[in-house]
């Protein structure tokens, strides 16, 4: 007689180290970014950023951590299964970077303007993106009640494509070029990576774990990462226990900010539910599915403590879940991470490490997850939808372009009051035959561009042409109010210009699609 055996997901498993240090390094970059962009853009003093922003950062990484590591646990204990990964959980990027710059740096200068003090414009820009964060949250929240719906409608391949089209750029050719600029200390630790994942290589410890402690031996060998004993004394300056605050009254005294930037506070909150959208479908693609509506609902809450206890930064679900899963991460690296990087937050830390361990040494671990989420793109979607996934990996793509352009334009000496970005540079690249007003244009909601467009091109290949015109209308909605394509210069940057309007143009030619479509449905049912 057998004796069922039953399969029950554990806390920790010894693969949870190597996704640990996938998961931490991601979060761990967020959090620079928002140390150095913090205190060298808007020149918060160090005590904004220590004392309130990062308390903010750690309870909000606490929140989603442990509920998406609960999650897990139970639903494998339901489906007795002991194979289930955690939902990756950090810091939205994209975000992070529009309250820096759309919000926070405006309000900064306006209040300069008006004559008020540097600390006085440092606390009045820190209040109003606590507004925007607490904004983006509530329609992360309440955008919960029709994620299924919206999942429902969704082909798979119009989702999955659009990860990897971020996958492919913001993540894997970033780092991709990184390790060919440093080739002595970044070819190795990708080497321990791709044996160990693809090759099925056991090492004496976890690849991960070997990959980083052979880049952190090479940086400092080489030269890469070398002692300087004044900058070290400056990083042990803020390590001291910082103990989180509740800072509602801030937020209400700044609740203007919500009418004045609802510009981008919606779009902001819209792309950052639809990416955790698109995230849930990856995991399920993998062989996880969770429920929707209390993922996105507590992605929202996570972004709303962040709020209320200091941070100006919204949290999401990562991408990168399938990546995870093949490294053979399980519950605890989630735990683990919300655990080290909220005491990274507040001990005061942060700079510390980042001095012991250049980014270099752990890279490769996020170069392999962006290869893994732009396989699957293909490997789980039908063959024949292939064509779909290509054309959803375009806009994503040309938004990556469109920042690489703006970047060297940048590193040319544009972008500053005296020689500020104007449309003029247009006809500049069209000279040598590049059309940077088409990238602008697909940089703007590429998240929705990248998934309608896939989903139309799905339809077309099941020859369901009534669907892809629905979808073309979608578009030109979304368009014409300005939430994808349309964009306005600012003196450094070209940002989305939401409003009614705004997008005229390709709001037209969507809805010239969309009676193509018709046409052709008309015709198709008449030959029938």
């Amino acid at each position: 007689m057998e004796i069922a055996t039953t399969r029950v997901p554990r806390w920790f498993v010894r693969r949870d180290i190597d996704g640990l240090f996938g998961l931490a390094l991601d979060n761990f970059i967020q959090i620079l970014l928002i140390v150095n962009l913090c205190q060298g853009v808007l020149g918060f003093p160090e005590s904004l950023v220590y004392r309130r922003i990062l308390p903010g950062v750690a309870i909000s990484l606490i929140v989603g951590n442990f509920y998406y590591a609960k999650l897990a646990k139970e639903q494998g204990k339901g489906e007795q299964r002991d194979d289930i990964t955690a939902l990756p959980y950090g810091i939205n990027t994209v975000s992070l970077f529009a309250y820096i710059f759309l919000v926070m740096l405006p309000v900064k200068l306006a209040a300069i303007s008006s004559g008020a003090s540097g600390e006085q414009a440092a606390k009045l820009a820190w209040q109003a993106g606590l507004v925007a964060c607490f904004g983006s949250g509530l329609i992360e929240f309440v955008g919960a009640w029709g994620g299924e719906a919206l999942r429902r409608l969704a082909p798979r391949a119009a989702l999955l494509s659009t990860l990897g089209g971020i996958a492919i750029t913001f993540i894997a050719i970033g780092f991709l070029f990184r390790t060919y600029a440093n080739p002595v200390v970044g070819l190795v630790p990708l080497g321990v990576i791709l044996l160990t994942y693809f090759g099925r290589v056991q090492f004496a410890i976890p690849g991960g774990l070997l990959a980083v402690l052979l880049g952190i031996a090479l940086a400092w060998v080489t030269g890469l990462a070398s002692w300087d004993h004044a900058k070290f004394i400056a990083t042990l300056q803020p390590i001291r226990l910082y103990l989180p605050s509740l800072w509602l009254g801030e937020l209400w005294s700044s609740r203007s900010v919500l009418v004045e930037y609802f510009s981008i506070i919606l779009p902001m909150g819209l792309f950052n539910l639809v990416g955790s959208l698109q995230n849930l479908e990856s995991a399920s693609a993998a062989g996880d599915t969770y429920p929707v509506a209390p993922c996105l609902r507590v992605n929202g809450i996570g972004t709303l403590v962040a709020a209320i206890c200091g941070s100006c930064f919204p949290t999401t679900i990562y991408i990168g879940h399938p990546g995870w899963k093949a490294m053979g991460a399980r519950v605890g690296y989630s735990i683990l991470n919300g655990i080290i990087m909220s005491l990274l937050c507040l001990s005061g830390t942060v700079a510390m490490l980042a001095y012991f361990v250049p980014i270099e040494a752990g890279m490769a671990i996020v170069l392999w997850i962006g290869i893994v989420i732009v396989a699957q793109s293909f490997t789980a979607t039908p063959s024949h939808h292939a064509p779909a996934v290509v054309v959803g990996l375009l806009p994503g793509i040309a938004g990556w372009g469109a920042l690489i352009a703006k970047n060297a334009l940048r590193a040319a000496g544009l972008g500053t009051p005296e020689k500020p970005l104007t449309p003029t540079l247009i006809e500049q690249f069209k000279l040598s035959d590049t059309y940077i007003d088409g990238a602008f244009a697909l940089e703007q909601g590429f998240i929705f561009s990248a998934m309608i467009l896939a989903g139309i091109t799905v339809y077309i290949i099941e020859r369901k042409f009534r669907q892809a015109a629905y979808w073309s209308i979608v578009a030109a909605v979304i368009s014409w109010v300005g939430l994808m394509h349309s964009y306005r210069w600012t003196v450094a940057d070209t940002v989305v210009n939401f409003g009614t309007g705004t997008g005229t143009p390709w709001a037209i030619g969507y809805i010239m699609l969309a009676i193509l479509f018709f046409y052709v449905d008309w015709q198709e049912r008449r030959k029938a």
